[in-house]
């Protein structure tokens, strides 16, 4: 099972989601409120917000997201009973909530919505909500004999475990005999692998590392092994150009035919992992600095 959680300023539309008929929703859990209306239960929410003007994201969203499997046997009593368990685990059990299922699509799923602002005008701390949301609903699931956000991860491990075998033994032997010396070079060897190199690009439109698409899976490069992350890519490309354009400063790539920066973690990536293979070299010449 997997969890999320966020603090937003938008209680009415949200709970208005949550109950939208469209996506056969339905009240699984709810507590110290009194409306059966979407607007009913929005006043309620803000007649408590009131006590607090400075606390703007007064209304706590989450979702809790059972595997497939797991949320097909689930009756309407254990996605109650597994949202009750994922409040106390969070501390908000003395809190105005309601909790909507929705099974519009395979994969059943819990809206959760939370005042933040409790009965004595305090706002609940969100610090870290998300990865705490993720630690309570990982908690709740051992509790209900479901399904972990580890052993799926470890499912999926598994399963990809030769597939990125495959991608990793091309890439070395591109690496080895090819020795493509730009990233354009090293993408082209690898698409006539029919092995597609999808660069990640960030907010700031920068360069911040690779992904692999391979027989219908996507996995990201440091995924495959943690020698093939974007900086150690690009590390070897670099080697191929030859020693004496190592250790010069990298701030942009030509990618596509086209110069693209990068992002700050990931040239600092490529300047490391340049280091090291320069610094080993010269060891094994015996070349001291």
């Amino acid at each position: 099972m997997i969890g999320k959680g966020q603090s937003i300023t938008h209680t009415g539309a949200s709970i208005a989601y949550g109950w939208n008929q469209e996506k056969d929703a339905e009240v699984v859990f709810s507590q110290h409120i009194a409306g059966d209306t979407t607007a009913h239960i929005t006043e309620e929410f803000k007649m408590i917000q009131e006590q607090n003007v400075r606390c703007h994201k007064n209304t706590l969203s989450f979702i809790l997201s059972p595997t497939q499997e797991d949320g097909s046997k689930l009756s309407k009593e254990q996605l109650g009973e597994m949202t009750q368990k994922f409040i106390q685990e969070m501390n908000l059990k003395d809190r105005q909530a309601i909790a909507f299922v929705h099974r519009d699509k395979a994969h059943t799923h819990l809206h959760l919505y939370v005042n933040r602002i409790g009965f004595d005008g305090k706002a609940y701390n969100d610090s870290f909500i998300g990865k705490r949301s993720q630690l309570a609903a990982e908690s709740v699931a051992k509790q209900m004999g479901l399904t972990t956000v580890k052993e799926v991860q470890q499912a999926k491990y598994l399963e990809l475990q030769p597939i990125r075998f495959e991608i990793k033994n091309i890439h070395q032997n591109i690496m080895e005999n090819e020795r493509p010396k730009t990233l354009d070079d090293y993408i082209k060897a690898m698409k006539a692998q029919e092995i597609k190199v999808i660069p990640s690009i960030n907010k700031a439109n920068k360069l911040r590392g690779f992904r692999f698409e391979y027989k219908g899976q996507n996995i990201k490069a440091s995924e495959v092994h943690r020698s093939m992350s974007g900086g150690r890519i690009m590390g070897q490309i670099a080697q191929n150009r030859g020693i004496g354009n190592q250790l010069k400063p990298m701030n942009t790539v030509k990618l596509l035919g086209k110069t693209t920066e990068l992002s700050v973690n990931f040239a600092g990536s490529i300047a490391k992992s340049l280091i090291k293979k320069v610094i080993k070299r010269s060891i094994s010449k015996g070349i001291e600095f």
